[in-house]
């Protein structure tokens, strides 16, 4: 057995978070017409208004995280997708980035302060911090996403199967959709 290594979660919450926007979004994809944009009960008034909205906060932090300065800009449609295939393949580019960033990280650069760019000032947050920060944002809406899936006519997909390795047969459609295999989830 190797030695503790203390960003392992952060990886693996990364996977984890990748491996389930591909089977909620795969789902989504199932929807009948006009079910993507209908007005629901949620936070977002809509499936396609909150997957937009998970984009587009990824967008800000994981830009925050590699040392970018787009900011606040990342929020200037508020809705920047009305097609899910497109939404579908900008998330799945940002959950690369993030993936990319978390296999990247050591417990030194977890420590490393983040420059995020705020409207007329700088908050200045350790990385552990937003990372932990913008996988409980992800897994908050997609849980609201997943609630209003339940009021459609697709059923809600399983989207916590992709952490422990009990659980690989579950999960071999979205490991072939991002070209991945057992190995890396378990690193």
């Amino acid at each position: 057995m190797s030695a503790f290594d203390p960003v392992r979660s952060f990886r693996k919450l990364a996977y984890n978070n990748a491996l389930a926007n591909v089977r909620l979004h795969r789902a989504c994809a199932a929807l009948l017409p006009g079910e993507f944009e209908a007005k629901r009960v949620s936070f977002f008034p809509s499936i396609k208004a909150t997957l937009n909205h998970i984009l587009t906060v990824d967008w800000f932090y994981v830009d925050a995280l590699e040392g970018g300065t787009l900011g606040l800009k990342a929020f200037d449609i508020e809705e920047p997708y009305d097609r899910l295939d497109r939404l579908s393949q900008e998330q799945a580019d940002v959950d690369r980035r993030l993936v990319a960033f978390c296999e990247g990280l050591t417990p030194e650069t977890a420590m490393r302060i983040i420059d995020i760019q705020r409207d007329g000032r700088i908050q200045r947050e350790r990385a552990d911090d937003v990372l932990n920060h913008l996988f409980q944002h992800q897994t908050h809406h997609r849980g609201q996403v997943h609630a209003m899936l339940a009021g459609s006519s697709v059923a809600p997909p399983q989207l916590d199967e992709f952490v422990v390795s009990d659980d690989a047969r579950f999960r071999d459609a979205e490991l072939m959709a991002l070209d991945w295999d057992e190995t890396k989830l378990m690193r």
